[in-house]
């Protein structure tokens, strides 16, 4: 797939822009001046594949938290100030591997001056972040309201002020609510602007239509190769942002490796427990490093047949059910043994 081309910045030990993968980030949810709370929290998130991680640092104390935090760690550890360019300052001081400000709510040049002063004494990258809900007054009239428009002149304002003050360590994210503005408002941005771009849809809601404005949104702008790192912004546990991530990224042939569940929508003929069997297989395969995919049927008169594309699958019957691969039925084994016997040829696949 076409990626579109970037400057490419290192953020800590990861690499963004050119033609580098696109990297998954996700945000903690913790107080971050809660040091043994938030490292929790981020070594979970490590181990289900998030490979940039940010903080908020509303106060002094979380600034100074971040020192800490980074020593139990493996990810890059990016800041998230609003308002006061002190907690920008003492957040690089100690240790965040980039900052995210929106300029315009930073205050006066001169304090967005001290801000990239800093980061430019450091070497990390600053992220400018501009969201449709802090559009400024003179854009909110000039497009008459909320526009892709005026979100991207908002952002590349606030790119042009930091260039002029002699840094381009730089990389961008433009988020609305509104999937379709955030869209068209990439689309705009992707040929004016040549640094990486952080992408998302924004307070996108619940696990539930998080996942469906994200899947969507995140869906067209990547495939249009826009998009340099990703978050899916859910309210709920983070963990459940990289799950999502992981798999728009795989479904859109921008990430190989894991096991792809698939399984069929049951019908009249289910005779077993095929939604929960089926939650049960995807829980299970989340630790076995293969990059095949496995099929979860109900049926064991058209199991065998719908799961010839997967490299593995099981079909249930009434009380039994079928262990295939490649179309071809392998075996026969009581439904309470399916799940077990999926595992054990998993785990001795190719060996």
């Amino acid at each position: 797939m076409y990626r579109n081309q970037t400057k490419e910045i290192r953020i800590g030990s990861v690499k963004i822009g050119g033609d580098n993968p696109v990297a998954i980030q996700s945000m903690t949810n913790t107080k971050t001046e809660d040091v043994e709370a938030t490292v929790a929290q981020i070594l979970r998130l490590e181990a289900a594949g998030c490979e940039i991680i940010r903080c908020a640092v509303p106060t002094m104390e979380a600034a100074q938290a971040l020192g800490e935090i980074k020593k139990r760690i493996h990810i890059p550890l990016v800041a998230d100030i609003h308002f006061d360019y002190r907690l920008a300052i003492a957040a690089i001081e100690n240790g965040a591997d980039k900052i995210r400000i929106n300029p315009g709510n930073i205050g006066s040049p001169e304090r967005v001056k001290a801000v990239v002063d800093c980061a430019k004494e450091h070497g990390i990258p600053i992220r400018v972040g501009v969201n449709s809900g802090s559009l400024e007054k003179h854009l909110l009239e000039k497009y008459g309201g909320v526009t892709a428009e005026g979100i991207v002149e908002s952002a590349l304002d606030k790119v042009h002020m930091i260039e002029e003050m002699g840094y381009d360590n730089l990389v961008v994210s433009i988020k609305s609510s509104d999937v379709l503005m955030c869209v068209r408002a990439h689309e705009l941005i992707a040929e004016q602007c040549p640094y990486p771009l952080h992408v998302g849809i924004t307070e996108s809601g619940t696990v539930y239509s998080g996942n469906v404005k994200s899947s969507v949104g995140l869906g067209i702008i990547l495939y249009e190769g826009i998009g340099n790192t990703i978050r899916v912004s859910l309210t709920g546990d983070p963990v459940e942002e990289i799950r999502t991530a992981k798999l728009i990224l795989k479904t859109l042939g921008l990430r190989k490796g894991g096991i792809e569940v698939v399984s069929c929508p049951t019908c009249g003929r289910t005779k077993i427990d095929l939604i929960g069997l089926a939650n049960q297989v995807e829980e299970m395969v989340a630790d076995i490093p293969l990059d095949i995919k496995v099929a979860v049927m109900g049926c064991a008169v058209n199991g065998p047949g719908e799961a010839k594309e997967a490299d593995i699958g099981i079909a249930g019957g009434v009380g039994e059910g079928l262990l295939i691969k490649k179309g071809q039925i392998v075996k026969k084994v009581k439904e309470e043994e399916l799940l077990n016997t999926l595992r054990q040829e998993l785990l001795n696949w190719n060996r």
